[in-house]
């Protein structure tokens, strides 16, 4: 398993700023970063591209056999890049079956152990990661937000209602924390930090001086 010295895991619920915190902290402490929810879309849209039930058994063989990369910002799925596409209503709307499906999540968790091994490490976000991918990790961080905060953020980038928006990520909430397997929740060693009304620099500053004290601390 990847030394837990070099591994950043960083949890949380949709909309509290994951990806644009965990994108600048990565450039900050020169790692690599990797998006585990766009694995899961990328499942989510080829499992619809094909026609597959999203509950459905064969879903799993598809996990295992897709094309899949997530690189520099980008997700390739059979070598096209549908970074876009698994943003969408359709994907955004289904991906929480997908990834309720335990046999999925056991061949997520494979793909990202060993793109965290291969890469001597790096910064991870999802909704697991700290809890299952990385328990080792050399610090998790639970990132959170309001959910009206986070529906005005969410809005502001692809528009919609925030009341709804509200009540669809009050939703997805509920479906990611009562999941049977891996559901969405700190770990009794996660820092928790809260990003409402707080700027990008700010958060990753914190993040970072901790990250900074903890490896000095285990090169001792």
């Amino acid at each position: 398993m990847t030394s837990p010295n070099t591994i950043v895991a960083i949890d949380g619920p949709a909309g509290a700023g994951k990806s644009t915190v965990a994108k600048a902290l990565a450039v900050a402490l020169e790692l690599e970063y990797l998006d585990t929810g766009a694995m899961y879309r990328a499942v989510t849209l080829a499992a619809m591209e094909s026609g597959l039930a999203l509950d459905g058994a064969d879903i799993v063989g598809l996990a295992e056999s897709c094309d899949l990369s997530v690189e520099n910002g980008r997700t390739m799925l059979g070598g096209r890049d549908v970074s876009s596409e698994i943003r969408g209503v359709a994907v955004t709307a289904a991906v929480s079956t997908v990834a309720a499906n335990s046999g999925v999540r056991e061949v997520m968790r494979r793909r990202q152990r060993a793109w965290g091994d291969s890469r001597g490490g790096g910064v991870i976000e999802g909704r697991d990661i700290g809890t299952v991918v990385f328990p080792d990790a050399l610090l998790k961080i639970y990132l959170t937000a309001s959910a009206r905060v986070r529906a005005e953020r969410r809005v502001a980038e692809v528009g919609g209602d925030v009341d709804e928006m509200e009540r669809a990520i009050s939703e997805r909430d509920h479906k990611d924390s009562t999941r049977a397997d891996s559901p969405l929740s700190t770990s009794t060693d996660s820092v928790v930090v809260d990003t409402s009304g707080r700027t990008i620099d700010d958060v990753v500053r914190q993040i970072k001086n901790i990250v900074d004290s903890r490896r000095s601390s285990v090169r001792k």
